[in-house]
């Protein structure tokens, strides 16, 4: 499996307030641990059935990630506060689940894999 690379969006970058510089530095840090991480694990992993799986993992923590920052939208508001940070982070973790996609040759693995747990899920459910 090839090398991931992955990258902030320059429009979520400038959602941000223009006096926080801070945000975006911790988004471009976090990002690009994101990238050493999934690298780590294409790296490390035995063949491409494990790498996907580990990477399935990973994408599975940014999707109830991406949830919870989507659950304190509401809340925010409700009690007067600006959502923004909420809203950019819900959708970086969105769109690195996406540039993980958008490679084919991870895409596959991934979706054998994702398909492969919901089989096994669905004989586990079946034998109670």
């Amino acid at each position: 499996m090839e090398k991931i690379e992955l990258g902030v969006p320059k429009p979520l970058l400038e959602r941000l307030p223009a006096d926080d510089d801070v945000a975006a530095a911790d988004m471009q840090r976090a990002v690009g641990g994101w990238e050493a991480q999934v690298n780590e694990i294409i790296d490390s992993a035995e063949d491409d059935r494990e790498a996907a799986a580990q990477i399935l993992d990973v994408i599975d923590r940014f999707e109830a990630r991406c949830e919870t920052y989507d659950d304190l939208v509401p809340e925010l508001r409700a009690w007067g506060q600006s959502p923004i940070y909420a809203i950019v982070w819900r959708t970086l973790y969105a769109d690195v689940v996406a540039q993980l996609y958008e490679h084919d040759d991870l895409t596959d693995h991934i979706d054998r894999e994702r398909n492969a747990r919901l089989v096994d899920d669905g004989i586990r459910l079946q034998d109670m």
